[in-house]
C-alpha cells in the first residue's frame, strides 16, 4: 500500500509522545531500522505476518545473482557465500535462536511439510497410546496436517485427533496437559497462538509430556526471532517453523525444523540426495547414506536465492541479540497495551491477549465486532495491520524497525478514526493473507 491521509495534522505534543521519543532515544536497536526498508507514511504492523526486506537481504540475493550469473554451476563451490554448504551453515546459526546444537537443526521445505515429515516418523500408534493431541487454536494448515497424519495410521480423527477447547481465545496449559493421558501418542502445539498473541509455557508443556510418555512439538513461527527459546533444556521432541516473520527472511522462504538428538537414529522416512552424507553426496551412491543429525531430514536440492536473504537476516538477528529483541519486544507491547486502555476505551476494542509479560508473544490482538472493517480503514490511513476472523485485529510491532513513536501513531489513528467513524466508510476485503 503507498501512504495516504495520515489523520497526523498537528500533532500535540502530549506527554505518551514525549515517553515515545524518550524511549526511541535510548533504544539499543533503534539503529537496526535503517537497515530495512521502511514507507514514509506508513506504520507496518503486520511483521507477524512478512517481515520486512532489509537491505542486508536485498544484497544477499544480488550476490547470489552475481555468483549465478558469472560462475554458473561453479557457484556450488565457488560463490563467495557456497551454495553447497549454505543450508547447513544458516541451520547451524538458527540453532542459537531456538536453543539447540547445530545438529538438531535442518533449514528445508516449509512449515506444514516439516511437519507431516516429522509426524511420519514418530507418530506411531501403539496399544492404547493412538491419539494425537492438538488444540482448536491451532493455524489451520497445522491442522490439517494433523487430522491427515492420523487418517494415514488407518486410525479415525474423530476419535484418535483430540483438540483441547479454548477459554475465550485463549488456552490453558492445565487443559493441555490433562489431554496429555496414557492414551496419547504425541502432542503438537503452537508456541504463540497467531490469533492472540499468547505465549504458551513450553517448558512446562515439555515436563508435563516427558512425565506422561508423551512426544511433545511445537509449531514456533509466531516466535522465532521474537522470543527465545531452549527447545534441548526443555526437552522438547521436535519443532517447525516458518522464517518469513519475525525472521524476516522474505515471502515463503525456506522453513527450519528441530529434531531432539535423543531421535537421531531415526531414519527419515522421506529420503532424498540432500539429506545425504555431504562427504559423500556425490559418490551417487545408491543406497541412502544419511547425514548426521537432523540435516538428514532435507530433502531436496535447496533454493538459493530464498536461502541467501535468510542467511542475512538470520545474521542481523545475531548482531541484534534475540534477549534484546526480546525485551524491546516487550516493551512495544506493553507500551501498545498502555496506550489502548487509555486512549481507546469506550470504543468497544476488547483487549484478547494476556497482560501478563510471561504469556505475552511479539504481538497484540484487539478484538471488536467491526474488526474486519476497522482494519481495512486502518490501511486506508496509512496502518498496516491484519485482520483474523471473527474479530481480531493484529499488531506486531516488530523490534527491529518499530520505533514507540509509531506504536503512538498507530493508537492515535485509531482513536482518530473511531472518533470520526470512519471505519464505517471501509469496504471489508476479501481473504486475508498469513
Amino acid at each position: 500500500m503507498s501512504a495516504g491521509p495520515t489523520l497526523d495534522d498537528d500533532l500535540p505534543l502530549d506527554d505518551d509522545l514525549l515517553e515515545a521519543r524518550r524511549r526511541d532515544a535510548s533504544d539499543p536497536l533503534a539503529a537496526f531500522r535503517r537497515r530495512f526498508y521502511t514507507r514514509d507514511g506508513v506504520l507496518y504492523m503486520d511483521g507477524n505476518s512478512l517481515g520486512l526486506l532489509s537491505r542486508d537481504a536485498e544484497a544477499a540475493v544480488q550476490s547470489a545473482l552475481a555468483a549465478w550469473r558469472d560462475q554458473a554451476v561453479e557457484g556450488w563451490t565457488g560463490a563467495p557465500e557456497p551454495w553447497f554448504t549454505m543450508a547447513e551453515r544458516v541451520a547451524a546459526r538458527q540453532a542459537a535462536l531456538v536453543g539447540a546444537a547445530p545438529d538438531e537443526v535442518a533449514v528445508t521445505g516449509s512449515t506444514t511439510a516439516n511437519l507431516h515429515h516429522l509426524l511420519l516418523a514418530l507418530y506411531r500408534p501403539r496399544g492404547r497410546r493412538t491419539r494425537l493431541v492438538g488444540d482448536v487454536l491451532n493455524f489451520p494448515s497445522d491442522l490439517y496436517a494433523l487430522e491427515a497424519q492420523v487418517r494415514r495410521a488407518g486410525l479415525d480423527p474423530s476419535r484418535d485427533l483430540i483438540l483441547v477447547g479454548d477459554r475465550d481465545g485463549l488456552l490453558d496449559e492445565d487443559d493441555l496437559i490433562a489431554a496429555m493421558d496414557e492414551r496419547a501418542a504425541v502432542a503438537v502445539f503452537s508456541s504463540v497462538l497467531y490469533r492472540s498473541g499468547q505465549l504458551l509455557d513450553m517448558a512446562r508443556l515439555a515436563a508435563a509430556a516427558r512425565e506422561r510418555g508423551v512426544l511433545i512439538g511445537f509449531d514456533l513461527s509466531h516466535s522465532v526471532g521474537v522470543v527465545p527459546h531452549r527447545l534441548s533444556d526443555w526437552g522438547v521432541d521436535f519443532a517447525v517453523w516458518c522464517n518469513y516473520k519475525y525472521v524476516n527472511g522474505g515471502p515463503g522462504t525456506v522453513a527450519g525444523l528441530y529434531l531432539n538428538r535423543r531421535h537421531h537414529g531415526l531414519v527419515p522416512p522421506l529420503t532424498g540426495w540432500w539429506g545425504s552424507d555431504k562427504r559423500r553426496q556425490f559418490e551417487m551412491l545408491s543406497t541412502f547414506v544419511p547425514a548426521e543429525g537432523a540435516a538428514a531430514w532435507q530433502v531436496s536440492t535447496p533454493p538459493i536465492l530464498s536461502l541467501a536473504p535468510l542467511e542475512a537476516a538470520v545474521g542481523i538477528l545475531e548482531e541484534a541479540g534475540i534477549e534484546r529483541i526480546r525485551a524491546k519486544s516487550l516493551a512495544l507491547t506493553e507500551f501498545l497495551l498502555d496506550l489502548v486502555d487509555r486512549h481507546l476505551a469506550g470504543f468497544g476494542f476488547r483487549v484478547g491477549t494476556p497482560r501478563e509479560p510471561h504469556r505475552r508473544g511479539g504481538h497484540v490482538a484487539l478484538r471488536h465486532p467491526d474488526g474486519a472493517r476497522i482494519a481495512a480503514a486502518l490501511r486506508l490511513y496509512g496502518v498496516v495491520p491484519d485482520f483474523r476472523p471473527p474479530d481480531v485485529i493484529r499488531l506486531a510491532p516488530s523490534p527491529l524497525y518499530t520505533r514507540f513513536e509509531d506504536v503512538w501513531l498507530v493508537v492515535r489513528r485509531l482513536r482518530a478514526m473511531m472518533e470520526q467513524r470512519l471505519h464505517l466508510q471501509a469496504a471489508v476485503p476479501e481473504g486475508t493473507v498469513t
